[in-house]
């Protein structure tokens, strides 16, 4: 199968200093906006420059080179600097770069996992080679989460007794590319004392739904993010519900684009659930149906 989300979403590149090419997924943007004067906003992160009113709406921008590590910009550079207004992590926000790019097609197959001494800090998820040149798939998740802290109400799941013992004896895989989402899913069944098992790859995803059903010992909850380099949510689902030995497991996929369109085609997929991420007890009542599910089947 190829993925709808493979076919629709390229590469939006753009610089945050002089030298190194950056990109987000196009399916993340809302649109791209020269610069306008921004209003003040008392006590907000430092990386927050201010607010812009885009059509009617209040929009806080972040100096994304600040945010990731590099020089900010300058009030000398603004005239020629662009915000790039994305829809994230259920957050319509602005980022601050020096200039675009370009937008390419990509195949989401060739985008390589980042090397592994990047340290804790790297907001990658992912690198590429365009023109002969690097790349970096930034990782918009883990520099929100660093900007705009989670509330604890989100990261904390409640259960009952009685849920917890539908939930313990399951197998359980989460899939993300995202550290902070990875963090964030883990973090969420840590606290309610639920095992499971973790991986940032779809290709490896798979492979231990293989190694684990030859083993007689299948997964039986898969929990996948849809935008994925290598092989995505869509395609995951796809080919365990087209492998029989694999076609069992309950599928949640999830995705931090605010978008119907792609709760629709997870659902096209094979999936059984599908969530705008993050929320610990939208994630949990998920699986609780997915329980549910499984000890009628």
């Amino acid at each position: 199968m190829k993925s709808k989300a493979s076919q629709s979403q390229g590469l939006l590149l753009f610089r945050l200093s002089h030298k190194q090419l950056f990109a987000v997924g196009t399916l993340k943007v809302r649109e791209l906006v020269p610069y306008t004067p921004l209003n003040a906003i008392p006590h907000s992160h430092p990386t927050i420059l201010g607010a812009a009113t885009i059509r009617g709406n209040t929009i806080p921008v972040i100096d994304m080179a600040a945010a990731v590590g590099y020089q900010g910009l300058s009030q000398d550079e603004y005239a020629k600097s662009y915000i790039v207004i994305t829809d994230c992590q259920r957050m319509v926000i602005g980022f601050l770069v020096r200039g675009i790019d370009k937008i390419i097609e990509c195949n989401w197959r060739d985008i390589e996992s980042p090397p592994n001494n990047l340290g804790p800090n790297a907001y990658l998820t992912g690198v590429t080679r365009f023109e002969e040149g690097l790349v970096q798939l930034l990782d918009v998740e883990l520099l929100l989460s660093k900007v705009f802290p989670e509330s604890p109400e989100t990261s904390r799941a409640i259960l009952t007794d009685v849920q917890r013992e539908k939930l313990k004896p399951l197998r359980i895989l989460l899939v993300d590319d995202s550290k902070v989402a990875r963090k964030q899913l883990s973090d969420a069944l840590d606290r309610i004392n639920i095992p499971y098992q973790v991986t940032s790859d779809g290709h490896d995803a798979l492979s231990i739904m293989q190694n684990a059903a030859e083993k007689r010992e299948p997964i039986d909850m898969l929990v996948s993010d849809i935008e994925m380099p290598g092989l995505d949510g869509y395609e995951l689902a796809f080919e365990v519900k087209n492998t029989p030995a694999l076609a069992q497991a309950y599928i949640i996929l999830h995705t931090s684009l605010s978008s119907e369109i792609s709760i629709g085609q997870a659902q096209q997929v094979g999936a059984n659930e599908a969530l705008e991420k993050f929320d610990a007890h939208e994630l949990i009542s998920a699986m609780l149906r997915g329980a549910e599910s499984k000890a009628k089947s």
